[in-house]
Parts: structure tokens; sequence; C-alpha cells
């Protein structure tokens, strides 16, 4: 028999930061340093990113307005819809309509802080990862003059934060996702029933026409959160950003692994090219189900990886 491995003893590479938490939890000065990536994603022209992930979150807050600004001459990349037909047929050239973008709207996040989001086997946990990405939306909310709000669930309990345009705010935000993050690492729950709670909490408070974004690993499915998810994409833009790790998509390297499930001890081995197919493809159709689903409801379902260096990953030129 090959020697045996512990699936657990390499969870979590550690890093030395002293304003990290080391990829088990969240400190306060790394969402307060969030602000510079959400800075650099805004600053336009001369600035670029690599990273389709952090892309696809940020375009959340490029929306047209509803009130029209000015007409001019049609510019490459200008949106075909906005052409303005009547002064085109006129001028005999092609004319765009411009609009005043819309402000002082209402951002969501629901933050999943529970125990299904303790796993990671590379970077950090996706519990940090996840409260990344909530930070990165709160600064953009915040350059935006958009209205930021925040419901951090921990698998039992619920915290609820309305949206305001404060930065004093948006760091008292911060302070909780971080304790948070450190308190799930010894009392770590999963209550579905409270899931949907939390969830029918964010459903009750949030208002239409807002941007909700709801941060999790996505391993629940029912009847019970399809109509959550409905009742939010009809009166809300929103966003499901599904946070995995490197480990959930592919098997881990050949060899006897030790692994628990429900208290039973498990000992599963993944030299087999069989075994690593099947575990890809339970992946892969697992999110194929999931995106397929959104796009039902056109909603926007963005994939983030834990493995991935957040900073990294951004690439920023």
């Amino acid at each position: 028999m090959s020697k045996l491995k512990k699936i657990t003893s390499k969870l979590i590479k550690p890093k030395t930061s002293s304003v990290s938490g080391n990829g088990l939890f969240v400190e306060t000065d790394e969402l307060m340093n969030m602000r510079k990536y959400a800075t650099y994603l805004q600053q336009g022209k001369n600035k670029k990113t690599y990273s389709n992930q952090v892309g696809d979150v940020k375009s959340a807050f490029k929306g047209r307005g509803v009130e029209m600004d000015e007409i001019r001459e049609y510019q490459f990349g200008d949106d075909v819809r906005d052409i303005d037909w009547r002064v085109t047929a006129r001028k005999e050239k092609p004319y765009t309509k411009l609009y005043i973008e819309e402000r002082d709207r209402e951002v969501y996040v629901w933050l999943d802080l529970s125990a299904i989001m303790l796993f990671g086997s590379n970077i950090e946990l996706k519990s940090v990862t996840a409260s990344k990405v909530a930070a990165f939306i709160g600064w953009i909310a915040l350059n935006n003059k958009d209205r930021f709000g925040c419901v951090i669930f921990d698998g039992k309990k619920s915290w609820v934060f309305k949206p305001k345009n404060d930065r004093a705010y948006l760091g008292a935000i911060f302070n909780k996702i971080s304790d948070v993050s450190k308190n799930i690492l010894e009392q770590n729950q999963n209550s579905e029933d409270e899931r949907v709670k939390s969830l029918k909490l964010l459903q009750t408070n949030v208002k239409n026409r807002a941007n909700v974004f709801i941060i999790s690993s996505f391993v629940y499915l029912g009847d019970e959160y399809n109509k959550i998810w409905t009742s939010l994409a009809k009166k809300t833009g929103l966003f499901m950003i599904n946070v995995f790790d490197k480990l959930e998509e592919k098997a881990p390297l050949s060899g006897q692994y030790m692994v628990e499930y429900n208290g039973e001890k498990l000992l599963i081995d993944t030299s087999s090219k069989t075994y690593k197919k099947n575990y890809a493809d339970y992946f892969s159709s697992k999110l194929k189900q999931k995106e397929i689903f959104c796009h039902k409801m056109s909603c926007n379902f963005i994939n983030f990886s834990a493995s991935m260096s957040f900073i990294g990953d951004l690439k920023i030129l």
C-alpha cells in the first residue's frame, strides 16, 4: 500500500504578513486594502486587467442611465443600440445617444461565511476569498457613489447592514466580516433552515432595481432556494458569484487519501483515470446546472477561484 496521505494536511500553505490572516481568516486591513484594486479598475483607458473574474464583477456597475445627455457622432466601440436613426438619416452619417450614468443605486452583498466556505487547498479558504470579493464590490460601490449594504451569514446567524454611501460605515462592515471569519474557525455551523431565513431577510430588505451579489459556494440546491433566486432576479440585477477551490474542480494527485464525511472516515484512491474523469465530470456538470438555471433567470453567474491569488490575478498594468 502506498503511503497514506491526509487530505487535510495540505489544505493551507501559510503566508507571512503582518496584516494577513494567513489564508485562514481575513483581517480588516486586508479588506481596506482592496480599495486600490477597485480604483485601478475604474481609472479608464490607460488601465487594463486580464482577469475575467474581476472584470465581470466590475461590469455590474456599468449600466445605461435613464436620462439622455447628448447626441454625438458614432465612435468605434459605441453600443449600436444607442444609435439615433433619425439624426443618422438626416446627417447621412451615424450618430449615437449618450446617457447620464445612474448614481445612488443600492448595491447589496449576501456573504456566505458558513461551514461550507471553510475549505482551501492552496492560497486561502473560500471564506477569505469571498470576503475579499465582498470588500472589492463595496469599494466600487463607494467610488461610484452608490449605497452599499451587506448581509453576513455565518451558518446560523445573520447580520444586516442597510445600504449607505459612507466610508466609516463600510469600515464597520469590514470589521464585522473580519470578526465572523475568525469566529467560524472555532464555531463553524451550517443550518439550511437558517440559510433560507437569511436569504429571505435579504429578499425583504432589498429594493427594486438594486444590484444584488450572492457570494457563496452554491453546494446547496432545491426548490426553496430557486424560489428566492427567481424572486430576486425579477426585481433586481442579480449576480451569483460562485467561489470554488481547484481541489473541487480536479482530483488531487494520484494516491490514497483519508477523508471524513458525516463523521465517518473514508479512504479514497485517486489513481485511476476513471476516478479522475468522474471527479472532474461531477464538478463540471454541477457548474453547468447552475449556469443554465441562471441563464433562464437572466441573472449573471460568475466563477471565482479561491486557489488563485486575488491580487495576482488582477495583473494590473
